[in-house]
């Protein structure tokens, strides 16, 4: 099992929003729930960039802390859906936020990367 090598700072309220949302494709899976259920092959089709394996990590990092829910049906074959929880709707304010102060930077990002030759 996965032992940190720094403890986690409980009293960082900064710490605490990066470790659950925290992660290349969390918030765009929480976007993603917020417009419906989506069963986890849907969500995979969603991001082709992103490696299965890790989508699944995410997802089950967001259903600990109780940002998304798993419901399983019993029907066969059977399958599963994830839904955003009321607590993951309070961060939608804030991934819109982060949305909009990332297009606000975009001019000055790509200006960067064009003179780093990775544009």
């Amino acid at each position: 099992m996965y032992e940190r090598k720094i403890p986690f700072d409980i009293d960082c309220g900064i710490k605490i929003a990066m470790e659950v949302m925290g992660g290349k494709w969390k918030s765009c899976i929480i976007i993603e729930l917020d417009k419906g259920a989506k069963r986890p092959s849907e969500l995979h089709r969603l991001f082709p960039d992103a490696n299965p394996r890790v989508i699944n990590q995410q997802l089950k990092e967001l259903e600990k802390y109780g940002i998304i829910e798993k419901k399983i049906y019993a029907v066969l074959p059977p399958h599963s859906e994830y839904s955003l929880t009321s607590t993951g709707k309070t961060l939608i304010p804030v991934i819109d936020k982060l949305e909009e102060w990332g297009d606000f930077f975009r001019p000055t990002m790509k200006k960067i990367l064009e003179a780093e030759g990775g544009f």
